[in-house]
């Protein structure tokens, strides 16, 4: 099966504590569950791993047709090595997976990954027809000899932290909420396409991103953000819309980067959003949302530019 050659790929040198799941985001509910994980691994001389999917399960199990993502993968096992685990494990969810019993997978994880504690949540299930709920693998644990910790979900402000929790915040452009969630600032990636230079006959040239297709975006509006190119890090004002004013049809992601001139076209661009500064507006002409342009500018500024305002 190809989840035991992915499986392979990995060594473990003593046995493990780990937990499994998709982590999209890798939020503050996610590295709640990581860290008991690596509590675990040093109180009992274990490799602490994480073990994610490179698909959604919902998509290949049919119960959800489309699904956007938080994090690229590639961002998210960046995020998911930098929390300090032994190893980040991708496997690639198939019908092949889906079809395992619980005990099936399970016996899996303890003959490739050397599994011996397991660490989820209270709603999670693993194995044909998520048959392997917290209570059922209780009793398959004092069966095998692997332990089972739950950790109950990580509440902000009454609302429990979860990737879908981000989604909905994002959809209603609540990017102070989002960034509380994730623990650190929600970032855009792209690369700089050639646009119709409107901005640039305004007074505000943009650089035009192009996310990758299933990356989940925030509601249209203008937000105070940071531009990071390279190692340098300027700040910017992001608009997402279709430009109302000029009758615009295709969403668009454009970045206003303060004091900056150069020619950045095919380049890789991140935006960390900040805050939200207003709706996507249609103005009476040119003129009008030029205006309005220099107050964005202005109040972005102060947002970007208060104490600790750029502490990452």
């Amino acid at each position: 099966m190809l989840v035991e050659e992915e499986l392979a790929l990995v060594s473990p040198k003593r046995s493990t504590a780990l937990t499994i799941g998709v982590f999209d985001g890798v939020h503050l509910g996610h590295q709640l569950l990581i860290n008991k994980v690596k509590e675990k691994a040093t109180a009992n001389n274990l490799e602490s791993i994480v073990v994610t999917f490179l698909h959604h399960p919902r998509l290949i199990l049919g119960h959800q047709s489309h699904i956007t993502f938080i994090t690229s993968i590639e961002e998210r096992v960046k995020l998911l090595r930098n929390t300090g685990v032994s190893h980040v494990v991708t496997l690639s969810f198939t019908h092949e997976l889906a079809r395992l019993s619980a005990p099936e997978y399970i016996n899996l994880m303890m003959q490739h990954l050397k599994m011996r504690e397991l660490v989820v949540g209270p709603d999670f299930a693993l194995g044909r027809g998520r048959e392997g709920n917290v209570h059922s693998l209780r009793s398959l644990g004092e069966e095998l000899g692997f332990g089972i910790e739950v950790v109950p979900p990580l509440l902000y402000q009454g609302e429990v932290i979860s990737s879908t929790a981000v989604r909905g915040a994002l959809a209603r452009g609540e990017i102070n909420k989002i960034n509380k969630f994730l623990g650190r600032r929600f970032t855009l990636n792209g690369q700089v396409e050639h646009g119709d230079s409107r901005g640039k006959t305004l007074g505000y040239p943009t650089a035009n991103l192009i996310p990758e297709e299933e990356q989940a975006l925030p509601a249209d509006g203008v937000y105070a953000c940071y531009a990071l190119l390279g190692n340098e890090r300027y700040n910017a004002v992001l608009n997402i819309g279709v430009r109302p004013t000029f009758r615009g049809e295709r969403r668009l992601i454009e970045a206003h980067i303060m004091d900056f001139s150069s020619n950045i076209y095919g380049q890789e661009l991140t935006i960390e959003l900040v805050d939200r500064l207003r709706d996507e507006m249609k103005f009476p002409g040119p003129e009008e949302l030029k205006s309005q342009l220099s107050k964005d500018v202005e109040l972005a500024k102060l947002l970007l530019e208060r104490p600790g305002a750029d502490s990452r």
